[in-house]
């Protein structure tokens, strides 16, 4: 079995791809770790494949903020350098800087 490398970080801000929304990346798994009813809910022809990192993000669009799990491949760099609005931020995160989020350590 190979040993998935994640391509974003915790503190990452992204953007889906093909879906109106970004985010801050809190955690990662480095291969799904879902429930296969979350799973089999994505349409056939864009479910992402399971082998690869998934994110767990703090996660808005321009109506909510909300979490969300999203696979590496649906994910690119947010680079407009606005800072996330989700209620938790301030619980998960110390501060921004530059263009991401860091966690101070203990």
């Amino acid at each position: 079995m190979a040993i998935n490398t994640a391509k974003f970080s915790i503190g990452n801000i992204v953007k889906h791809k093909h879906f109106y929304f970004r985010g801050v990346i809190y955690d990662v798994d480095f291969q799904f770790n879902n429930s296969e009813e979350w799973y089999r809910a994505i349409p056939k022809e864009v479910r992402p494949r399971k082998d690869q990192p998934y994110y767990h993000l703090l996660a808005e669009n321009d109506d909510i903020t909300y979490e969300a799990y999203v696979s590496e491949q649906n994910l690119v760099l947010d680079d407009s350098n606005r800072p996330i609005r989700h209620p938790l931020i301030n619980e998960i995160f110390s501060g921004k800087k530059g263009s991401g989020y860091f966690k101070l350590s203990n």
